[in-house]
C-alpha cells in the first residue's frame, strides 16, 4: 500500500513537472514568429474655428490704477461682445492677464505694467471680424484657425479607418513574405494628432483709424491634416498542414 502510494505520488511529481514545462513552453512560443509594424492614415480638411485675440496694454504709477484701467478696458468689451456671442458661433472669454512693475536705476519701482486679453472665438468668421473691428477699448492682438471638436472627430474616423486597412494589408504582406499561411494580431496602440498648415499672424494694431474703424478683418483659413498612427505587433500563423 505505502508502495502504491510512493508510486501516484512520483507520478503526480512527474505530471506536474511535465505541465510547467508545457506551461513554461507555450508561455515562450508565442515570442516567435511575432512581426512589428505600424501603419498611418490621413484626412486633409478645411480649419472651421476662427480664434481672434484682443488687447490692450496699461501704464501708471500705482498697480491698483493700471489694473482699474483694464479692468474698464475689458470689462467695456466684453459688455458689447457679449451682444452678439451665440455658442459655437461666436464664444466669449477672457485671456491673459498679467501686471508688472517697473524699476528705476536705483533699484526701485517706479511705476507698472499691465495687460489684458479678450478671445473671440467660432465658426462665424463674420460676426467674429466685424466685432473685432468695431472693437473700441481693446485692439487687435493675434489671428489663429483650428479645427473644431466635430470637425476633428470626423475626419480621425476617416484617418483611422484608413490606417487600420492599412496596417491589415501590410501585416498579412509580411507574413506571407515570411513563408506564414496569416496572423494574429497581439497588440496595437493609436495615435492621432493634427498638422496645421501654418499661416502668418496679424500682429497687434497701435491704434485704429476712421477708416480701419467699421472695416471687418480680412481673414482666410488654412487647412490641417488629420493624421492617425496604428502600431503593434502581429504573431505570424504557419501554414495549415494538408493531410
Amino acid at each position: 500500500m505505502i508502495k502504491f502510494a510512493t508510486k501516484i505520488i512520483a507520478i503526480c511529481a512527474m505530471t506536474a513537472s511535465v505541465t510547467g514545462l508545457f506551461a513554461q513552453t507555450i508561455q515562450a512560443d508565442p515570442l516567435r514568429n511575432v512581426a512589428q509594424l505600424s501603419a498611418s492614415g490621413s484626412v486633409e480638411v478645411q480649419q472651421d474655428t476662427l480664434s481672434i485675440s484682443m488687447t490692450t496694454a496699461r501704464d501708471g504709477a500705482s498697480a491698483e490704477a493700471v489694473q482699474n484701467q483694464l479692468r474698464q478696458a475689458l470689462d467695456s468689451a466684453l459688455t458689447q461682445a457679449r451682444q452678439s456671442a451665440s455658442p459655437g458661433l461666436m464664444d466669449v472669454r477672457t485671456g491673459n492677464f498679467s501686471l508688472y512693475p517697473h524699476y528705476g536705476k536705483d533699484g526701485k519701482i517706479n511705476g507698472w505694467q499691465g495687460s489684458t486679453e479678450l478671445v473671440l472665438e467660432g465658426k462665424d468668421f463674420s460676426r467674429i471680424t466685424n466685432l473685432a473691428a468695431k472693437m473700441q477699448s481693446l485692439t487687435l492682438g493675434s489671428v489663429s484657425f483650428s479645427l473644431s471638436r466635430e470637425q476633428r472627430a470626423n475626419a480621425e474616423a476617416q484617418a483611422q479607418t484608413q490606417a487600420i486597412e492599412r496596417f491589415q494589408a501590410k501585416a498579412g504582406e509580411i507574413a506571407k513574405g515570411f513563408g506564414f499561411g496569416g496572423y494574429a494580431l497581439r497588440e496595437v496602440a493609436v495615435n492621432a494628432n493634427d498638422q496645421g498648415m501654418p499661416r502668418p499672424r496679424m500682429m497687434a494694431m497701435a491704434a485704429k483709424s476712421a477708416d480701419m474703424a467699421e472695416a471687418a478683418v480680412p481673414v482666410e483659413a488654412g487647412k490641417s491634416t488629420v493624421v492617425v498612427t496604428i502600431s503593434g505587433s502581429v504573431q505570424m500563423t504557419p501554414l495549415p498542414v494538408r493531410p
